[in-house]
């Protein structure tokens, strides 16, 4: 049997393609009673392509669903990693308290398979004297594995199939053993090296990423300045064969490019230095979009952010992920300013139904109605198919989808 714990966006997706594809017993735990029963009835708890269809594959397999972890095998643990603000070192307190739970009812041997991202040296540091403390061995009477998710919200169950996984096991039969579980659906390549491998190339992976976006949103900075357009410079610099730049956007969301290089900052204070400046530049972006906002309210005399909608919640198009948005940023830097702004303005996004914050507007008419100045937060396939009902409308375009009509760009 299989215990995949954290039945949330990663464990959910893995725990029915483990089951859809594999021979293997899977049960699915988490600690919230309400979701559990969502799942039990049939209901999915967030949506995604094609997920409906492996959630079907997987019901009709025999997947249950539990508060309660189960004695199994092999347990694949996908819970938060948050960072600690004040250090920005990792906060292992949900893998700890899934390891202690696995501990507690697991027989000796079994593999407890680390899915969340973790920085370099997680297992050595914490868990391993987590699983000493009970007076077993890591590697002898627990072995541990660290298979760093690697999808993308919006395109998880492709992703699942086709892009390639590490496997970090310093057993290297332990490794492949996992290898051979992961390949029930996995068509990538699947690489088993030792886990301090695998836990600093995830990190890297999504450092990479946050480093070159980075440079985009400071050449939007720096052109801003001198009322230069970014947008066409980079299509111009991107015809040279070996550039490739790319778009400025208003920050950087999402719980791992937004976190995962905060990790390395928190460890490596002395040489993270271009990982350093690169989150500050993305996490600078959201006031900077407000800069924008304050200038384009003078220029067409808005008096109050009554006027103003924001259109986009969630952090990237086309999905119902909130987390670490960079309009959940700017509305949090507004109450910071404590000016009553964030009380004032509205926003829309057609993949929340639910009125989650005070400000959220769930009717697209009525944001619209209630709007001079509209700023795209995400790209949303909805706001490109109704571009034409904002035409009207004043447009702080962050996301570069709009040409036509009184549009403004960062």
């Amino acid at each position: 049997m299989i215990n995949v714990i954290g039945m949330g966006y990663i464990g959910l997706p893995t725990a029915l393609m483990l089951a859809a594809c594999s021979d293997e017993n899977i049960v699915g735990t988490d600690y919230d009673e309400a979701l559990v029963e969502k799942l039990n009835n049939g209901e999915l708890t967030f949506e995604e392509k094609d997920l409906d269809a492996i959630f079907e594959r997987a019901n009709r397999k025999g997947i249950k669903y539990s508060t309660e972890y189960q004695k199994a095998d092999m347990y694949i643990v996908s819970v938060p990693t948050p960072y600690v603000k004040e250090t920005k070192k990792i906060d292992p307190k949900y893998v700890l308290a899934a390891l202690n739970s696995i501990l507690d009812i697991c027989d000796k041997g079994a593999i407890v398979v680390i899915e969340s991202t973790i920085s370099p040296n997680t297992i050595d540091r914490f868990v391993k004297p987590e699983i000493l403390k009970r007076g077993l061995v890591a590697g002898e009477d627990i072995h541990l594995v660290h298979a760093p998710e690697r999808i993308i919200p919006g395109n998880m169950i492709y992703e699942l199939e086709h892009n390639s996984r590490t496997i970090g096991a310093d057993d290297r039969t332990i490794g492949e053993k996992v290898k051979e579980i992961y390949s029930s659906f996995c068509r990538g390549n699947i690489i088993v090296t030792d886990i301090r491998s695998a836990e600093m190339s995830k990190v890297v992976e999504n450092t990479y990423r946050d480093i070159n976006i980075a440079f985009a949103n400071e050449l939007a900075k720096i052109c801003r300045k001198d009322n230069m357009d970014v947008y066409e410079i980079i299509r111009i610099a991107n015809e040279h064969p070996r550039v490739n730049i790319l778009t400025p956007g208003p920050g950087v969301g999402g719980h791992c490019i937004s976190v995962d290089p905060w990790f390395l900052v928190g460890d490596y204070p002395e040489e993270a230095k271009l990982i350093t400046a690169a989150r500050n530049i993305n996490d600078s972006m959201p006031l900077f979009v407000l800069d924008r906002i304050l200038d384009i309210m003078k220029e067409n005399d808005i008096k109050d952010f009554t006027k103003v909608g924001l259109y986009g919640l969630t952090y990237k198009e086309d999905v119902d992920d909130t987390r670490e948005s960079p309009t959940l940023q700017f509305l949090e830097k507004l109450e910071r300013l404590n000016n009553g702004w964030d009380k004032q303005v509205k926003v829309f996004d057609p993949y929340i139904s639910e009125k989650i914050m005070d400000c959220v507007e769930p009717d697209f008419d009525r944001f619209i109605e209630g709007s001079e100045l509209i700023v795209i937060m995400t790209g949303h396939t909805h706001i490109k198919n109704n571009s034409d009902r904002i035409a009207d409308k004043i447009i702080l375009d962050t996301k570069n989808i709009c040409h036509d009509g009184h549009v403004y760009k960062l």
